[in-house]
């Protein structure tokens, strides 16, 4: 199985094509196989880079469109602008070939490669962060949104993610000093159930957690 993955959650633009094999149950290494891969760290440029990266992925793999057997989506949180353009354009991409789209938490593309108690953290702008805690890969909780001063007690080992890293001197724990994005295999990884399964079609449902930047302005149309 041939999918196409797509995260759009954080400032980094990705695009990859993934070779899917198993039946779904103690899915390693052998199963999953990165076939070609587009990432560049812009947070304003989503829109001019993603649709490009999807092409040279498929360029890249000698295959087109028609090629592709389902998407898979990170779905957030992430800010409105950009997260929105990635699940649009997965929506569009599986429409148009006639495939199934699936989504997957951008933050579980993180958290499910870690060990231990970790605190992943992805940048929310506003100086806030999009956070969830994993216990060895598995995520407790749902996804919360606040300033990384008032992140509660969390009882984590370390920190990790965009967010981590560039709020490292704010947080309670240890952070990894680079940043890290979600990993488009492992987004992959975590909908294998559903892709192996033959699992309907998705309507994605972004992760925004608050409501975006522009507002209509209050008061009766003019």
């Amino acid at each position: 199985m041939r999918v196409l993955a797509i995260d759009t959650a954080t400032s980094a633009v990705q695009a990859a094509l993934v070779d899917l094999d198993g039946n779904g149950d103690g899915l390693d290494g052998d199963d999953l196989f990165l076939t070609a891969f587009r990432r560049e760290i812009d947070g304003r440029g989503h829109v001019e880079k993603l649709a490009p990266f999807i092409e040279a992925c498929l360029a890249e793999a000698g295959r087109t469109a028609a090629d592709v057997d389902a998407v898979v989506a990170g779905i957030g949180p992430g800010p409105f602008t950009g997260l929105r353009v990635g699940m649009v354009t997965a929506a569009a991409f599986a429409d148009g070939a006639g495939i199934p789209v699936y989504g997957v938490c951008s933050l579980d593309g993180i958290g499910a490669n870690t060990r231990g108690r970790a605190l992943v953290a992805t940048d929310a702008r506003r100086k806030e962060v999009y956070w969830a805690l994993y216990e060895d890969g598995a995520r407790e909780g749902e996804p919360q949104v606040c300033k990384p001063s008032d992140l509660p007690e969390t009882g984590a080992d370390y920190a990790i993610g965009e967010g981590a890293s560039l709020y490292a001197d704010q947080l309670k724990v240890p952070a990894e000093t680079a940043p890290v994005y979600p990993d488009l295999v492992k987004l992959v990884e975590l909908a294998a159930p559903r892709l192996l399964a033959g699992a309907p079609s998705e309507q994605l449902t972004p992760l925004y957690l608050r409501r975006p930047d522009a507002q209509p302005a209050p008061g009766p149309p003019r």
